[in-house]
């Protein structure tokens, strides 16, 4: 066996003969006194996904002044991404603030998709005019 093995998981005979699968590997590693860890999660987001964020992060930091600041694309992602999981806003260590919110790259496929959606709304508001995009969601 490998040192990592990550198995998709996407109906349910593939799914068993995958857990089967991962079974008889890990028996095997076990018995022989190895500690292994499995981990179920939904999927992460998609290479497709995470390239439609950052050119719709690029058109939005490029087109929209908020509030006074013109916003890097960076920074934008904190904003929509606070907006998204209604994260905290705390004092920080020398004065600022620090919004406590969630990377993107550990979000789901479902949530990368309701990320996009606000942004588009969010565009569409700002009367935003984002480059044509075709790719697997």
């Amino acid at each position: 066996m490998t040192d990592r093995l990550t198995l998709s998981l996407w109906e349910e005979g593939q799914a068993h003969k995958a857990i089967s699968f991962l079974w008889k590997n890990a028996k095997e590693a076990v018995r022989d006194g190895k500690r292994m860890v499995a981990e179920l999660r939904p999927e992460k987001r998609s290479d497709a996904q995470n390239r439609r964020l950052w050119s719709m992060l690029a058109d939005i930091s490029a087109q929209v002044n908020w509030h006074g600041h013109k916003l890097t694309s960076e920074e934008w992602k904190d904003v929509f991404s606070a907006a998204l999981k209604r994260t905290k806003v705390v004092p920080g260590l020398d004065g600022g603030f620090v919004v406590c919110g969630q990377s993107t790259s550990r979000m789901t496929k479902a949530e990368m998709c309701e990320l996009q959606t606000l942004m588009e709304s969010f565009g569409a508001q700002q009367n935003v005019q984002f480059k044509a995009w075709e790719g697997e969601q």
